[in-house]
């Protein structure tokens, strides 16, 4: 792996026109803030132009010498420590682009201060000067990013002050601060800090410490716990004090070391530093309410240097970075903060964190030589030493991508992975680097050279960056002379970089592999953190850098591809990315008239994903055959797959007919055969199709359309639509067709709905139409299917059709695959047809007898105990109780639902004749009380009504109810069921009958 690449993220350098050295400066939106180490006491401001170019635009009175000072992008105010008096003291400038000019005014306001309406109107036109007073002194400061709000380090002490926007009147709104939350923290002396959407880092000379403020919801009487504190358990991280024994006291000469200790997360808690939060303002009804969060302690040992122990060993550079979501054009103005990450340094490493769901170390840092200051970008870590300005790559974009998009590596999308090497692409010389910060595209750099350095500096500067024409000079006076600059540094833009590193990766394409797809991944995350940026959509570059996307992931597609590497698949993703087409691959990758031409395993990963997988793309019939010539050497198992591509539509029947004759002589296979009967029919060889289609069962043939389902149905646009094959199925074979589609659905290679529109269209029905062969596999299903949903879907979908089809005098277009008795002998979901619907049916017209099988297929789904009545009672409404059907229909549905007596009264009203069956067959259990409280009196009512002249009743009554009765009754019970008016003769051998039983008993 390279570790230096020497690329050119360094474009042109101007210098800064300042009078006097500077202590401390820093970048606004579009300018750059010098605080002089004079003690003239004040802060100098210049506007920086494109390329860098730099120009003053005013400067404005300090109180006293700036000790620290920071600039915030929301609010554009400045915010400073300063010194008077041995005293510090803490303000912000506001409003400072109205920089005062001679001795114009300048208001000043202590914070929170209630403004009179005359003297805010001077605001207007004057900067405001916001004093912030404390009462221990500030030690460092830290403006957040996101909304502007100000945190504030003192000896064991965070104060945050929020910044307000307050309204005045109509035209005016002044902003100022507000005194929140103060974050005691004990054993602590801030020497950085850094603010971040509610995230807190902290360093000391050898420890960080980062917080995450959480809202709690709390109601507003409870303001006594609005101060919630956080404390450590008392036994949790050794911090090395020395023991209480005497003898160690007087060993003053020994330096006790630090533990150096690293607690990610919830471990972080044991870490022995408490807080406690203590909120400042006045409790309201909408007062937010705080607890601590701790994310990650670290600390180091003083000699935790590579070179040695070192007692100048202390962190420095302590930054939180947010990164926010992709912009698209229709939520540009809610950009949504999607990352937040953390960097600090020691003086020979660098270490960079990803504050997510997880707290992780992502990227270690190693410095050449000791460090002075670092800075962090989106895109690059930039740090200064004693003699280079060097140049790292980051990984935030990586880590970004993928809080974005948790599904980003899949075969669909690709991202280079967090845990990619960090390399250096530029060591960049200068003599005595002693301060930086970045913003936009430039880099600030103050160098300070010692006096033996400057006969050096005088020398030719080979090692300095090319400075333009028209660049101010600094040594203008003698001031000048002890050898220091302040230099506004242009990065070059995204895509002259990108360019660069792509045209570097081509160095190494046939040497290291590794380090070429390496530095094609360092272009990619380039070009995608430019994208992640908020700026994306206002700039200059949108397009080209959308196009550089594509193009990035089409290099790496071709390195995957192309070389023999552990992640060739990423071939897939990154092609995909690009918007490349196949045939534009195709092109990318294989030579003309290369017949020895080998290839590995990312371009046939590729190749077979790609054409396995819906394509609206079809392939020429050159490509094809190139594509059968290159898998068939390299995979030739997957070529009965290819072939049935959608993508393969143009290739020539004969030649993949050839290609298939050569891999069933290695690897004979029925989904093969089967690829051949496809291909046969295309060539019209009926011959060769029967050949085929003979050399296995049926039952195999239909499974073995599972392994290759586009041989029946291919998907363009998302339907599915069958094939030449299926349709000749249809007209010879549609048993095998059916019983195949089963097989598809049941392996979950095609819907429920998709097999519908594949019959549908199969037969040229219409949507409301269902063709006979789209029964025949309803019923098939219901042979084989399991799944409880699925059963009644199909049992509703059967039901309705055969009550369609009774009901309109419709007949099947074609032959049902499947008799009725064919279906009871097979499926348990059809029932045995009882024996009292024949005595009903028999008593039917003769026109029922030309449906008499969709009449028996309902009658016997209504028989089984599977179908759901109250589910199908709505579709069964066409059938009235007009005919024997309908009747059938009625009692059967009663029965199912437990209404034996309705049931009973529609036979005797309408079919009394069938009553008895019906009784014998139904009447069972509690239901049995039936025959004597309901059949016995309705039938010796008939019968007396009708005489003799109904000898069906009366055999009924005779032969059956009566029997029934005197065999369950006791004697008075069968006595008093029994008509007054009724032939002693007729009752009495039933009578002597239930006497007998009793006596026996």
């Amino acid at each position: 792996m390279v570790q230096l690449y020497n690329l050119h993220p360094f474009g042109s350098q101007r210098v800064v026109p300042c009078k006097q050295e500077p202590a401390h400066f820093c970048c606004g939106q579009d300018v750059l803030f010098v605080a002089s180490t004079a003690a003239s006491c004040r802060v100098d401001v210049f506007t920086v132009r494109e390329q860098g170019r730099c120009e003053p635009l005013g400067s404005f009175a300090t109180l006293g010498p700036v000790l620290r000072m920071a600039h915030s992008s929301a609010g554009d105010y400045l915010v400073t420590i300063e010194e008077k008096s041995k005293a510090t003291f803490l303000r912000a400038y506001m409003n400072w682009r109205c920089m005062p000019a001679g001795s114009s005014r300048v208001c000043v306001r202590m914070v929170g201060h209630k403004m009179e309406e005359s003297y805010s109107e001077a605001l207007k036109e004057h900067m405001s000067v916001v004093e912030m007073p404390l009462s221990d002194p500030p030690l460092c400061i830290s403006c957040c990013p996101v909304n502007g709000d100000l945190l504030v380090g003192c000896k064991n002490k965070l104060v945050i002050f929020c910044l307000k926007y307050r309204v005045i009147n109509q035209n005016l709104t002044v902003l100022d601060f507000e005194r929140s939350l103060i974050l005691h923290i004990g054993n602590l002396i801030p020497a950085e800090v850094a603010f971040c959407a509610r995230h807190i880092a902290i360093t000391t000379e050898l420890d960080v410490l980062i917080l995450k403020l959480e809202l709690v919801q709390q109601s507003a009487d409870r303001t006594e716990q609005c101060a919630q504190g956080v404390s450590a358990p008392e036994k949790a991280v050794d911090r090395g004090s020395p023991s209480t024994h005497p003898l160690q006291l007087e060993l003053d000469e020994f330096i006790i070391c630090q533990k150096p200790v690293e607690l990610l997360g919830e471990e972080s808690k044991l870490c022995e530093i408490p807080v406690t939060l203590e909120s400042a303002e006045l409790p309201t009804e909408g007062t937010k309410h705080f607890q601590v969060k701790y994310l990650l302690f670290r600390r180091f040992a003083p000699d935790q240097s590579p070179f040695g122990f070192c007692e100048e060993t202390k962190l420095h550079s302590v930054q939180l970075l947010p990164v926010y979501q992709t912009a698209y054009e229709e939520t540009e103005n809610k950009r949504k903060l999607l990352s937040l990450f953390c960097f600090f340094s020691l003086p020979h490493v660098g270490y960079l964190y990803s504050l997510g769901k997880l707290v992780e170390l992502i990227s270690t840092y190693q410095y050449s030589e000791k460090s002075e200051q670092a800075v962090l970008t989106p895109q690059f870590l930039h740090v200064i030493t004693s003699q280079n300005l060097q140049c790292f790559t980051v990984r935030c974009s990586a880590a970004a991508a993928r809080s974005e998009d948790p599904y980003i590596d899949t075969t669909v999308k690709a991202c280079p992975p967090v845990t990619l090497d960090v390399c250096t692409l530029r060591m960049q010389l200068f003599i005595g680097p002693r301060a930086i910060c970045h913003f936009k595209n430039h880099i600030i750099l103050l160098t300070k050279a010692d006096t033996e350095d400057i006969t050096e500096r005088r020398k030719p500067t080979r090692r300095m960056l090319s400075r333009k024409a028209d660049s101010i000079k600094s040594r203008t006076n003698s001031e000048s002379e002890p050898g220091w600059n302040l230099y506004i540094i242009n990065t070059v833009s995204t895509i002259q970089l990108y360019r660069e590193m792509v045209e570097y990766s081509r160095t190494y394409e046939n040497v290291k592999t590794e380090s070429c797809i390496h530095l094609l991944s360092e272009a990619h995350l380039l070009v995608r953190a430019a994208i992640m940026d908020p700026h994306f959509l206002k700039s200059d570059e949108k397009e080209d850098l959308l196009r550089a996307f594509r193009e990035s992931c089409a290099f790496l597609g071709d390195c995957y591809s192309r070389f023999d590497t552990k992640d060739y698949h990423l071939a897939l993703p990154y092609y995909r990315m690009s918007g490349l087409s196949i045939t534009e691959v195709l092109k990318r990758l294989v030579s003309e008239g290369d017949e020895i031409q080998t290839y590995e395993r990312g371009f046939i990963f590729y190749l077979t994903h790609s054409l396995n997988e819906d394509s609206n793309e079809e392939l020429s019939k050159e490509s094809g055959n190139k594509v059968l010539q290159i898998l068939y050497l390299a995979d030739p198992v997957q070529l009965p797959d290819i072939l049935c591509s959608p993508s393969m539509r143009n290739i020539c029947p004969l030649t993949a007919v050839k290609y298939l004759q050569k891999v069933e002589k290695m690897m004979p296979s029925v989904v093969l055969t089967l690829t051949k009967a496809f291909f046969a029919l295309k060539m019209g060889d009926l011959a060769m199709y029967e050949h085929e289609m003979h050399s296995y069962k049926e039952t195999t043939l239909a499974c073995g359309f599972i392994g290759q389902p586009q041989l029946l149905q291919q998907r363009k646009e998302g339907i599915v639509t069958p094939t030449e094959f299926a349709v000749h199925l249809k007209e010879m074979q549609p048993g095998l067709l059916v019983a195949a589609t089963v097989a598809l659905h049941e392996n979950s290679k095609i819907e429920l709905e998709e097999a519908d529109t594949f019959f549908k269209m199969l037969c040229n029905s219409s949507e409301n139409t269902i063709p006979q062969l789209l029964v025949d596999f309803w019923e098939a299903l219901l042979v084989v299917s399991s799944q409880e949903k699925i059963l009644q879907e199909l049992l509703l979908r059967v039901t309705s059709q055969y009550v369609w089809r009774i009901s309109k005098k419709q007949l099947p277009e074609t032959k049902p695959l499947k008799t009725t008795e064919d279906l009871i002998n097979s499926c348990g979901h059809f029932g045995l047809i009882v024996p009292w619907i024949a005595s009903i049916m028999s008593e039917g017209c003769s026109s029922d007898k030309d449906y008499h099988e969709d009449i028996s297929r309902l009658q016997s789904l209504l028989c089984s105990q599977s179908i759901n009545i109250a589910s199908v009672l709505p579709v069964l409404e066409p059938l009235t109780e007009a005919d024997s059907v309908g009747l059938t229909v009625r009692v059967l549905c009663n029965t199912h639902l437990g209404n034996y007596e309705e049931a009973i009264d529609q036979l005797l009203r309408r079919c009394p004749d069938a009553a008895v069956f019906y009784a014998q067959h139904e009447l069972k259990g509690d239901s049995q009380a039936l025959w004597w409280n309901k059949l016995l009196p309705e039938l010796c009512k008939r019968t007396r009504l009708t005489g003799n002249d109904c000898p069906v009743l009366i055999s009924s009554l005779k032969a059956e109810t009566l029997s029934i009765v005197a065999m369950e009754l006791e004697l008075r019970d069968f006595l008093s069921l029994l008509p007054e008016d009724g032939t002693a003769a007729f009752f009495l051998p039933h009578l002597l009958h239930c006497s007998q039983r009793k006596l026996l008993t």
